[in-house]
This record gives C-alpha cells, structure tokens and sequence, in this order.
C-alpha cells in the first residue's frame, strides 16, 4: 500500500510509464493498459469499486453491440460487393476508383466504425490495384485519411466520439448536427487535394478487367444480408431518437446485437469471436488507471492549471483542447489521450468548478481535434495501423516518413477548417 501523500505522484508516474508502453508498442497496448490498472490496484491507489465506479460502461456496451452486428453483417459478404459494384460504376477509372473507395469508406466509418471499415475495404482495394497494375499505396493513404474523417461524423464512428458522449451527455443527432457538415466539407477538400497530389493512371485492358468482376459472386449469403441490413438500420433509427426513448446508446446497440443473434440463429461462441475483446479489456484498463488520476486529484490540479493558463475564456480554452488534442493524437493514441481530458473538461463544468455553464464547444473540439488529429502519422489511429499492417503482408510498405508527407499537412488544414467552423457557430 502506497501512503496517502505519495498517491497522487505514483498513479501519475504508473500513468506516464503505461502511457509510454503504449507508444513503444512493443507489448500488446491491452496487456499494458491491464498491467497499469494491476498496479494501481494493488497498491490501493483507486478501491475496487471506484475503479468499476470509473469505467465508462456505455462504451464499453455500444463497442460489444456494434461488434457483434458488424461481425454477423461481414459474414455475409456485403461489403465486398459494395466495392466491386462501386469499382465497375467507376469505370475501371484508378482516380475515379480511389475517391469512390475513399467515399465508401467515409461513409462506412461514420455508420459502423473506422476500424471495421478499413479491415473490409482494404482486401478489395488489393484485388482491385493487382489487376489495374497500379501503387495500392495511394489508395490506402486515401482510406485511412477517409475512414478518420467520416469516423468524426458520428457518435459511433470513432472511439474517442463515444467515449465522450456519456460524460457529456450527446446523443447521436448532436454530433450528426454539429460535427457532419464540416466533416463533409473537410472531406471534399481532402480528396480535390488528393487529387493533385497522386496521379495515377492505367491501360484500358486493365480496366476492362475490372469491368469483367462479378460483385454479386461476393454475396455469400443473400438472407443474412438483408436481416442484418434491417437490423443495422433499426439500430441507427434507435440512436437518432437516444434523446427521445431515453435509453443509453450502449443498451441500444446492445439490442441490436441480440435482434440480429436471435433472427439469424448465428451460434453465439462463434459470433463473440468477432468481438475485438483485446481493444474491449484495454478500455477497462485505461479507464481504471485515468480513474485513478481523478481520485487523488490530478485531474482537477490540471483543469485548474488549464483555465488560468486561458483566463477562463471559453473560446481560448476551445482553441487549446482542438490544437493540443489534434498534435497530440497524431503522435499517440488518440483513446488514451480523450480518456485523460474528459474528466478534465468534466471538471471545468458545472459539475466541478463551474467555470463554463455550457461545455459543449469544447467538447466538439475535443471531437474534431481528436478523430482528425489521428490523420497526422501512421501510429495516430488504431485505422491507420491496421491498413499499414495489411499494406506489410502485401509487400506493399507504407513508410512513416512517406505518409506523413501526405497525411501531416492536410491534417493541419483540416485542423484549421474545423477551427473556423467552430469560431463561426460555436464560440461567436
């Protein structure tokens, strides 16, 4: 047992050493988010039950209930088709292609989840780029840079969205409201700046190939596709009225889930093998160890220090969460990261110091800094690792120097547009 006066100084240092860990990655960041949590456990630092007090079931349930529908959905080889469709309406055209795969995966981000989107795209972009005999590269930069930005969009998009949602008490139109319209903008002049950027060309014999693909031979399963579809539709519905029905985002994707095991007869040891439970036990673990900052006073000490540096100013204060989340997301984990300030923000508000009657502007910079700032380099996002993995095995390398030449610069630009969109509508 750590003594009392030197609790707060050793659950900083367990922190800052997990936090370290996890950017080496040199051990599974789950494995070092639980060891952190052990550590800060065992010393007494944060009691059991506030550790369970402090762990953010919401998300933890809307993350299992959106796993386990997209798990059932894949099997039946929907997505696949949607990109082959989207390849041959294209033309075989390569930059026509990389937009229409960058839109996909936009849109897929937003209305499952980043991660999910790219580990269903990226397969189908291989096969694509093999018979055009074009650099996959470029399209796979585009993915990454589509699936943060469409992940932005919504409250189950990305994990930092919902991991902010509960503490602040946004349902899923709010972020539709104030976060999809600068997305879409921020998109647009991503993808015309890509356009510059890469040149990509091909022969009309292999474009005709592609004109050649069979989408439909992709569908697996024409009845699980259309029970899953309809149940993915329910669950968004029941996230747009989250405000009305009065029931968490976590219990309705939790609902989801076991609509879709009940009408499909998927067997459910199967299915939970889809759950990512490596990203799920490295929440728990991260929430303890920020829980334990949040008991000893750590976190209010920094929220305090944060407003005097601001003088209070709610626009200023804006500002300093939107730049520092986005720098700070593009170099680590953008989960650890959020799992540090919203307690921070929470603190500022009524609830805490009362120094800001109305937290929303900051929790929308917290947002788009966050989700966008991942953008920056390869290890800013569990999206952007996953794709260079893919690109690994493929023997198609994506450099860390080589993508932050794209990716830094238009993180920045899309940084900027987001802190004009916010000046205009939210700090005016």
């Amino acid at each position: 047992m750590i003594p009392e006066q030197y609790q707060a100084l050793y659950a900083i240092i367990v922190f800052l050493l997990t936090y370290a860990l996890i950017m080496a990655e040199k051990i599974h960041r789950a494995v070092v988010a639980l060891m952190g949590a052990m550590l800060v456990l065992f010393a007494g630092v944060i009691h059991f039950e506030e550790a369970i007090h402090h762990i953010d079931w919401n998300t933890i349930g809307l993350l299992v209930g959106m796993m386990i529908i997209v798990g059932i959905t894949r099997r039946s080889g929907v997505f696949e088709y949607v990109a082959i469709w989207s390849a041959k309406k294209a033309k075989g055209e390569p930059m026509r292609i990389l937009i229409t795969l960058a839109a996909i995966t936009a849109a897929g981000s937003a209305l499952l989840d980043n991660v999910t989107t790219v580990l269903l795209i990226v397969p189908v972009t291989f096969s694509i780029t093999r018979e055009l005999n074009v650099n996959p590269i470029p399209f796979l930069i585009a993915e990454i840079m589509a699936s943060n930005i469409g992940g932005t969009a919504t409250l189950i998009g990305d994990p930092p969205n919902i991991m902010i949602s509960g503490p602040a008490g946004l349902t899923f139109m709010d972020f539709i409201y104030n976060l999809t319209p600068v997305v879409i903008v921020i998109f647009i002049v991503t993808i015309l700046i890509m356009r510059v950027i890469f040149r990509i060309s091909a022969t009309e014999e292999m474009k005709e190939k592609i004109m050649q693909f069979d989408e439909k031979q992709e569908l697996k399963d024409i009845a699980l596709m259309k029970k899953s579809l309809f149940v993915l539709a329910v669950t968004i519905v029941g996230f747009g009225l989250h405000g009305v029905l009065h029931v968490e985002n976590s219990v309705i994707a939790l609902a989801g889930a076991t609509l879709l095991l009940l009408i499909t007869g998927e067997e459910p040891e199967e299915v939970l093998l889809t759950v990512e439970w490596p990203t799920i036990f490295f929440f728990v673990g991260l929430f303890t160890l920020v829980g334990s900052l949040e008991v000893n006073g750590v976190i209010a000490a920094i929220a305090e220090k944060s407003i005097e540096v601001t003088g209070g100013d709610l626009m200023k204060t804006g500002f300093l969460v939107l730049w520092l989340s986005a720098m700070a997301s593009a170099f680590v984990d953008n989960i650890p990261f959020v799992a540090t300030m919203i307690p921070m923000i929470t603190e500022m508000g009524p609830a805490g110091m009362n120094v800001f009657t109305n937290l929303d502007p900051i929790w929308w910079s917290l947002a788009l800094g966050a989700c966008l700032g991942g953008n920056g380099t390869l290890i800013g996002a569990a999206a952007n690792v996953i794709v260079a993995g893919l690109a690994d095995k493929n023997g198609n390398k994506i450099t860390f120097l080589g993508y932050m030449k794209v990716g830094f610069p238009l993180m920045l630009l899309s940084v900027v547009m987001s802190t004009v969109y916010l000046y205009i509508f939210h700090w005016q």
